[in-house]
């Protein structure tokens, strides 16, 4: 049976909270960081992810706001050990990080050692739901398989992960995601998306969120799409 468009956004709150600024370059200064957080709020974007050494000026920052305070845990590989990972996602938890987007071990999928990827996924899930935070497992699909996104699919959904997301994207990617996932976990774009009306599209497709850094110019298209006019 073929899966419906999901309905398109009607407002501008149900596109912005669909949508996470990412602030993981190595080369943002701390002043930057800050400026992102700012335009975040300035455009009720969903969930500021910043680097964990950047967290209390995320918290500090957004406070009173409502954009969510999110971390990146063992960016980019996933290549810390379990014990590391889940002391860092603790202690991002315990600083005031709302959700996570946790790197999922590409080593350990890749080497097809899939009991340690499900074991690790379960700790961070429990780790996080018990703070009240969110999980985001992020898969690398380039260097994946489609076996190995299956088994990182069943592993997430045991854990009751709240979203599955990928670097880069494809609609290939989001059909087999789609078919080896519950309608209750989240599929998520990581990448930057050109335009309004591929962000609309890769929703109508069923992606549900969307990670990319050019968050602001998107979201002033849809200003100027429920106003009725075109951004230039």
């Amino acid at each position: 049976m073929e899966r419906q468009a999901l309905p398109a956004p009607a407002t501008y709150e149900d596109l912005a909270q669909r949508i996470d600024l990412p602030l993981l370059k190595a080369e943002l200064t701390a002043t930057q960081v800050f400026e992102c957080l700012e335009l975040a709020k300035r455009y009720a974007i969903g969930c500021a992810v910043v680097r964990p050494c950047d967290m209390d000026l995320a918290v500090r920052a957004l406070q009173g706001s409502a954009v969510r305070a999110g971390a990146a845990a063992s960016f980019p590989h996933g290549w810390a050990s379990t014990a590391v990972k889940l002391y860092e996602i603790r202690d991002l938890l315990r600083r005031g990080a709302k959700e996570i987007a946790m790197a999922a071990p590409t080593p350990k999928l890749v080497s097809r050692e899939f009991p340690y990827v499900q074991t690790e996924f379960l700790q961070a899930s429990e780790a996080c739901h018990k703070e009240g935070a969110a999980l985001t497992v992020v898969l690398e699909s380039e260097y994946l398989t489609g076996e190995m996104k299956i088994v990182a699919c069943r592993c997430a959904e045991r854990a009751e992960a709240d979203r599955v997301a990928v670097s880069g994207y494809s609609m290939e990617d989001l059909a087999l995601l789609r078919k080896h996932l519950p309608e209750e976990i989240g599929i998520e774009v990581w990448g930057n998306i050109e335009s309004l009306e591929r962000v609309l599209e890769l929703h109508a497709a069923g992606w549900t969120r969307f990670a990319t850094s050019t968050a602001a110019a998107v979201l002033e298209e849809w200003k100027g799409r429920l106003a009725g006019t075109k951004v230039t």
